[in-house]
């Protein structure tokens, strides 16, 4: 599949509005990703076949630690290399910014996308209990470029 990545704007968000809650997991809500596309701190990223959005991610940016918020492919176009593409963009815009590592947390039950990380050598260096309520533990994994 071929992929474009770029910076998300305000416009590609509200292309996903109405989708947003459906089609890319209950995760986080328009408002939410409005103020992180205004946040300097904060760089997010779209993945389009063709014209149509297939997935995202974002990075928040502290000194020279980077946090992965988030990496999320459209339910229909799982398991097609969108989220290894748009990881490897956070990868090298990390490195590029000098970070000296880019940290995550990952549901403990999200078997694909913990193997995901483990193929880009990120370590499990953590857990964070009840993290995703209900009991679900979230695993810290840092990737470190040092």
């Amino acid at each position: 599949m071929k992929l474009e990545i770029s910076n998300m704007s305000l416009i590609d968000l509200q292309n996903i509005q109405d989708i947003l809650l459906t089609e890319f997991d209950n995760f986080w809500s328009y408002t939410v990703f409005e103020n992180e596309l205004k946040n300097s701190n904060s760089e997010y990223f779209v993945a389009k076949h063709n014209t149509e959005i297939v997935g995202f991610a974002g990075i928040w940016k502290s000194l020279d630690t980077f946090h992965l918020t988030n990496i999320v492919t459209k339910i229909s176009k799982r398991n097609l290399g969108i989220a290894s593409a748009l990881l490897e963009k956070i990868i090298n815009v990390s490195k590029s910014e000098s970070a000296t590592s880019l940290t995550l947390e990952v549901n403990e039950n999200n078997f694909n996308a913990i193997k995901l990380y483990e193929k880009y050598n990120f370590k499990k260096i953590g857990i964070r209990k009840n993290y995703y309520g209900q009991n679900k533990n979230a695993i810290i994994m840092t990737l470190f470029f040092t």
